[in-house]
């Protein structure tokens, strides 16, 4: 069981290491505005942009894999199948972000489908064999 919550505990960092870039942006973008960060954020265009959006969908892509994985454990469904979906789910949410920032988007989407394909297929997996 703790590989899975390993992999879950690195899903909550991915919000925060998306954010990195972002803040770049902003900073080359006339300082970071610590009194209005999202109206400056809503400004960016480009990378800046880009790296606004990988950020803010880490937070609702960590949302539906959290909750994959706590369906997973309460049901006692942890598994090698489940920890291979866990680090898939992870492999696949650090590839979109570098896909997000080098706009790759067509990559990038492929990326996100597996990665919901992973969360989605944990959770109902779990419920299947409970």
């Amino acid at each position: 069981m703790s590989a899975l919550l390993t992999t879950l505990l690195i899903a909550m960092f991915l919000p925060y290491l998306a954010k990195i870039p972002l803040i770049k942006a902003m900073h080359e973008r006339g300082g970071y505005d610590n009194r209005h960060p999202r109206q400056q954020q809503a400004a960016l265009e480009g990378f800046g942009a880009r790296a606004n959006a990988a950020h803010y969908n880490s937070f609702e892509a960590l949302m539906v894999y959290a909750s994959a994985v706590f369906i997973t454990v309460s049901l006692g469904a942890v598994d090698a199948v489940a920890i291979a979906l866990g680090w898939t789910f992870v492999v696949a949410r650090i590839g979109y972000m570098v896909c997000y920032w080098l706009d790759k988007a067509t990559i990038r989407s492929l990326i996100w489908l597996v990665s919901m394909i992973a969360s989605f297929g944990m959770a109902i997996r779990a419920i299947l064999i409970s």
